[in-house]
Parts: C-alpha cells; structure tokens; sequence
C-alpha cells in the first residue's frame, strides 16, 4: 500500500466530508483481511456472523454522546443566562400567529369609545356620558359590567361615576404606581368597594410585547389601587360566581374553580428565564386580536342602535380604543401584516377575561409548558439527533439537507404542539442539533487526519521493509531456508480434534484452506463472551534467518496498524489481534458471511444489465473513496476480493496488504496467479512495474464492471493496437455515458484516468 504522491494529507481532508458512507465508522478499532501468495480462497459460510467486538458500537455512540452532552451542557447556559430568550419568545410569536383564528367570545362585548366618539364628547368623558352609558347598559341586564381605566385617565372627576346606578355588577379598574416605570398611578373611582376593584397592569416583556397577564398582584405600600386581583380576574370570577361557579385557591396558591385550576407561570417557564416574583401571571392563549368578541361604539348604545340581545346577560367591558388617548400595546400578533401593529389595553384584558372563562366552561387549554427536567431532556434528545445524523451522514451537501429537513420537522412538531397549548423549546433544540452535529463533524475530521498520519507514517516504515526484503531475497546468502516440505512439516498441527488453542484463546474449528505457505483457519475466540467465530490467517515468512525475520516483522507489524485503522470502515473487516508465534505470523480477522462476487458474475451467472453495474460501481467506489482519502492503495481488487454478505446485503472488500511479501513466490505463475501484488487482468501496467497508483484500482474496478457486461474474463479481452486499452464495447450493450466512464476508468495510461475513488464516484452518479 502506498501513498499518491500528487495528493497531500489535506487535500485528502478537505474531501473527507464529501463522502457518505465511505467514512463511516471513523472511530472504530478494525482490521482487513490480509492475503497470501498461496492464493488461499476466501472462506464464506451461511452462519450468522458474531464475532462484532463491542468496543465498535460502543465507541461510535461514546463520542455522539460525549459531544451531545458537552453541547446540550453549552446551550443551557446559554440558556440561563438568557442569550436565547429573545430568539425563543420570536418563534413563540411565529408560531402563535401561524394558529388558526378562534371565533369571537359571544359572552362578551366590549363597547369602545373611538376618536370619533371622544370629538363627538369634546375629546372628554364626563362623569355624565359614562353614567348615562351605564344606565343605558343596565337596563338591558348584563350579567356583569366592567369599566377600564382608559375611560377617566383624562379630564374627568369620578366623583360622580355610578351616582344612583347599583354597582354590585360594576367591576372598575385602577393602575398601581410601580408596576410600570412610565405608568401613573390611577386610583380607583370613589364609592366602590374593594371586591368590585381589578388592577389594569400590564407587564410586557423585555422586547415591550404583552406575552402574559396577570392575575394576582400584591398592592404596593401606600398605593390608592388596593387591590390583589387583576381586572381580568376579577371580572372572570365575578361573572362564573354568579353562574354558581365558586373560586379557590389549590396548593402553591393556585386559582381554581371547581377544581378546574389556572396554573400560573413559575420562575422558569417555557422559553422565559428568571421571571420575576411580582404576582401570578399566565401565558395568553390569545384570539385573534382584531376579533375576540362582538364590538359596538359608545356612540352606538347612547344611539339605541345595539341589539339588546348583544347586552343581556354576557360580560360588557367598557373602555377606550382611540388612539389619541392609548396608542397601544404590542402582542405577538403584531409582527403579522394581517394584524393591528397595536391593540388596546381594553383588548388584553378582554383577552385575559375570556380565556379564564373559556378554560372553566369549555375546557380551553391554558398554555402549558415542560417541566424543567424534561425540558433539559427535550434538548439533549435533539442534540443526540444531530450527532446521529452526522455520524451516518457525511457528504456536506447531503447532510445540510437532511439537517433542513430535521429542523423543519422539528418546527413542525413545535407548532403542532403549540397548537395543543403546549410550549416546548424550539431554539434551543435546533441549536443543539446543529452544534452537535458540527462538532461530530470536526471530531471525526480530526481523527481522519489524525488516522491519515499515522497511517502515513506506518506506509513509510512499510516501504522500507519492502525494501530490505527485496534486497535480502536477492542476496546470495550462506544461509540456506529449510526445504518447503520442512517448512510445511513445521506448521502447528491444527485440527477440530485438537484440544490446544492458538496463541492461549483462539480454538480451531476448521482447515478452510491450506497451501504450502500458509493456512486460514475457522476458529472460536475462547476469552470473548459466546465463543464468536472469526478467521485465523497464518503466513509464514520465506525465510528463517534472523535478517530475514526482522525485517519481515517490522513489514508485518506496520501492515496490521494499517489494517486496524482501514478497518474502520463497515464494509472493510475488522482486525481483532495480530501475533506473531514460533516464527510464523498470524492475523485475526472478522469473519463475513456470505459468498464472493465471483459467483454473481459470468461466467457463473448470466451477464448483468447497465443498473446492476452502476450500482456496483457506486458502492465499491463508496468504500474505496474511504480507503483513497487516506492515501492507501488496495491494490488487489477482484471478484473474489469482494464478497456480499448474507446478513444485510452490502458488499465487503477484503484482502489488503502487502504483507504477504514476506512469503516465498511460488515458481508456478500462471495468467490469473498474483504477482507484483495484483491480479492479472484486473492490474493495470504500471502496478505490475511496481508503480501503484490509486488509479490503479480504479482500473480493477472498471475491468470487473466490463466482465459483468460482457461475459468475459479480463484476460479474454484483447487490447488496442495504439492505446492498449482493453476493447470490449461490441461484447456489451451499455449507453455511450457509461461506456466513456469505463474507457476512462480502464485506459491504459493511468494519467488518462480518474485520479482517485472520490473523483469516478462523482462522474457514475452523474449519469444516473
């Protein structure tokens, strides 16, 4: 295996995330399959594989979780110190206005006073207006009345509102001082008792948008508003009392009525953070804004032009709507063109007053929220999706879309939920989803590039065994090997009888193969939980002296580091050990069930049609992608070096490494036998003058793509007289994009074809 010398460790890195399922598994201790000269079969058998080391699957969830942990952590402290409070009361407002509008309270009607009617009155209500509007009201027997402070905040007297009117079903509104830094206290009018007094206050948010209302406020010292109950309150309680509804207050001083509680908001609800301790307030499950109940003017009743019907017996709230007097508060609504940038006070309150009601007789939701606890899990849930996604997902553009499409579905379960009442983080969620995925991202590039050198460095150690060893099998030594039938002679005598075990764990259950220099054994791993089976490959070296075994061991040792780190990948073998004992090395490798593309491919099967070989193609260029980005060459790519395994399908590329250059060359060479580590008909010209390239196995893999379209074995084919390209294309009906794809990945000059996997990879799903 060798580096390619025009292409660096980052440019190898950069293109790292360009690949999907090449790069998967990166943290993963592994291993390949390693030949002999002896051209030994490999081994498939139908039983289920169990030899998968847990360390793989614990160590990809280790580093997710990791990451997903230090970023959930991250973005709750971002959280609390309410770097996201603002983001997160945005979305509420998106989603809020997304809702489909609710129809009018027909309980209630609120009678405005316009700018039209305050030029009618002289821009002034007088004690008067108001009284002979109450009596007009009153005698059409409202079940309840409430007066908003919006009525006498200018030029008015109240000494004489209500004068001769009952007032048991008056509720009147005053503005404690404090509440709101900008506001004036508005004391209410005189002659009405405390339990006929609501406070007015709003408390917007930091942005200045209405989100709550309140409920209950504890009066300020010496303030003329003594009262605990909001006008919202005050009014809902008043008008269920009298339809015999009782109110209370259940644990942690909650209202309720007949055991229907109004939960109020705690410390930290929903996307709030540190809420102040000022009074019970509650989320608004808002109506439309523009439409929450029936609405005449002033005008209108003095007039006699309201259907008394509107009157009798519903909640009338009575206040201002000109702007003269109130330009009005934000809400949620206002960031739609389709609403009111602002709404008058007198509409919150209604809002406020409606939705106690609703919640009481109709089962209207309050806005709820997670608790704390489940909150953090909600985030972390997220977080931990988004290092899944990235772990599995690796090309940039392909992960950006299905990190599209996740966060999509995460604001569409937010917005069903909202729709149910339920407020759950959606900011934080996405934001943890994407900065866990990032940071898998840029762990595993890490590793990659940190895998790449190591894997650099142990192919230099690797060339200069290659090296010494030529030079030391060249040399005309007085040291003189055994005879091959000693050396044969010499192997242990492993059989399914015998008791002993190799290396103190590993039980041979079955000879799968032998040749003169080597054995692959089937074997059960004794010191693992179930005895899993895995492959045992012995290699014995084609020289006993001491020279020869120490270069050959430094050969063999910088192979297998090699091996375990390729290994990485989930359609590569794993590595489990590598020993060396009485001179003769031995790998230990996963066992794959299933059977070797040989037996797909003609002559065995009848030739495949143009989507078969594509996708082929795809996936074979998909983990040799994950090979070429670490600047390895296989080098030995052929059907039977490819197998399809039983258990799901997917294909496997086995039988790395130039380790089986410690082995003696047999005399006997033959057309397929392997020399100069390749295959002929699947090695191309400069592999066989000992000048591999990644091109090279480009070039094998577009020889077993031709033999599946055409029937022919690689070395049937004759090559052209002036390019010395194999010429096949009148044994095949294929289309012009794909044969010119497969010229290119077969020509003779490895300057004429694509450079590495990343790059025929590109060019094949182009055509598709």
């Amino acid at each position: 295996m060798y580096p390619q010398s025009n292409d660096t460790i980052f440019t190898v890195i950069r293109r790292l995330l360009s690949n999907f399922r090449a790069a998967f598994l990166n943290n993963q201790p592994g291993t390949l399959s390693v030949r002999d000269n002896t051209q030994l079969p490999q081994v498939v058998d139908s039983t289920r594989n169990i030899s998968i080391q847990d360390s793989t699957s614990n160590s990809w969830l280790r580093t997710i979780l990791v990451t997903s942990l230090g970023v959930t952590v991250l973005v709750l402290l971002a959280r609390e110190l309410k770097w996201l409070q603002r983001w997160e009361l945005r979305a509420y407002d998106e989603m809020m206005v997304l809702r489909s509008s609710q129809p009018p309270d027909k309980r209630i009607l609120l009678v405005t006073v316009t700018d039209k009617d305050l030029q009618q009155q002289k821009n002034a209500l007088s004690d008067e207006t108001i009284n002979q509007l109450l009596n007009k009201i009153q005698s059409y027997q409202p079940r309840l009345i409430g007066l908003h402070t919006s009525l006498y905040i200018k030029n008015i007297q109240k000494t004489n509102l209500a004068a001769g009117i009952p007032k048991d079903n008056i509720i009147v509104g005053c503005v404690f001082q404090g509440m709101d830094k900008t506001a004036t206290e508005i004391p209410p009018p005189p002659n009405f008792a405390e339990d006929n007094i609501g406070f007015n206050d709003l408390i917007p948010d930091n942005d200045n948008v209405v989100r709550r209302g309140l409920l209950f406020q504890t009066p300020f010292s010496n303030s003329k508003c003594n009262t605990n109950y909001s006008f919202a309150s005050r009014l809902a309680i008043d008008y269920l009392d009298k339809q015999g509804i009782q109110h209370g207050f259940s644990g942690n001083n909650i209202l309720s009525f007949n055991q229907v509680p109004i939960p109020h908001l705690k410390k930290k609800s929903g996307g709030y953070i540190n809420l102040d301790n000022e009074g019970s307030h509650i989320l608004i499950n808002y109506r439309n804004p523009d439409n929450i109940a029936d609405t005449v003017t002033l005008t209108q009743v003095l007039t006699d032009k309201v259907n008394p019907n509107l009157i009798q017996d519903r909640l009338v709230i009575i206040g201002t709507s000109a702007r003269s007097l109130d330009r009005g508060v934000l809400t949620p609504y206002s960031i739609s063109e389709d609403q009111s940038p602002r709404v008058p006070p007198l509409f919150i309150h209604a809002q406020m007053t409606s939705q106690i009601i609703s919640t009481v007789l109709d089962g209207r939701p309050i806005i709820w929220y997670l608790p704390e606890w489940l909150e953090y899990l909600w985030i972390g849930s997220w977080s931990l999706v988004g290092g899944v996604l990235a772990w599995y997902v690796r090309r940039p553009l392909l992960l950006l879309l299905v990190s599209g499409v996740t966060v999509t579905a995460l604001v569409g379960i937010c917005y069903l939920l909202i729709v149910q009442a339920a407020w759950v983080p959606v900011v934080p969620s996405g934001l943890a989803l994407v900065f866990t995925a990032i940071g898998v991202i840029g762990y595993t590039s890490y590793q990659t590039e940190l895998q790449t050198k190591v894997i650099i460095l142990e192919v230099e150690k690797q060339r200069e065994a290659i090296e010494q060893l030529n030079t030391l099998l060249n040399e005309t030594t007085g040291i003189q090997d055994a005879p091959r039938k000693q050396i044969v002679a010499s192997t242990p005598a492993f059989s399914t009888a015998s008791s002993s075990l190799l290396s103190n764990r590993y039980k041979i259950t079955r000879v799968l193969a032998q040749g003169g220099f080597g054995c692959t054994y089937l074997a059960k791993d004794t010191q693992r939980p179930g005895s899993p089976t895995c492959v045992v490959k012995q290699l014995m070296p084609a020289r006993r002296d001491t020279r020869f075994l120490q270069v050959a061991r430094r050969l063999f040792d910088s192979e297998a580091e090699i091996l375990e780190l390729l290994g990485k990948h989930s359609q590569i073998p794993e590595l489990y050990a590598f020993f060396e004992e009485e001179q003769e090395f031995y790998l230990v490798q996963q066992f794959i069930p299933g059977y070797p593309l040989t037996e797909e491919l003609p002559p065995h099967q009848d030739i495949k049609d143009e989507t078969y070989v594509i996708n082929m193609l795809i996936e074979l260029l998909e983990i040799l992608a994950f090979i070429h980005q670490r600047q390895v060459i296989h080098r030995d790519i052929k059907p039977g070096n490819i197998i399809r395994c039983n258990q799901d399908n997917r294909l496997v590329l086995i039988d790395f490494g130039a380790v089986k250059l410690i082995q003696p060359q047999s005399k006997e060479q033959t057309e397929l036998a392997t020399v100069a580590i390749g295959t002929r008909g699947y090695t191309p010209p400069e592999q066989f003058a000992g000048h591999p390239r990644l091109s090279s196995d480009i070039y094998a893999l577009g020889m077993i793509a031709i033999q599946a379209l055409t029937g022919l074995n690689p070395h049937e084919l004759r090559s052209h007289s002036d390019t010395g390209s194999p010429e096949w294309r009148e044994w095949a009906q294929v289309s012009d994009k794909l044969a010119a794809m497969l010229d290119k990945m077969v020509s003779y000059h490895a300057s004429e074809r694509y450079k590495s996997a990343v790059e025929a990879l590109e060019a094949i799903k182009s055509i598709m």
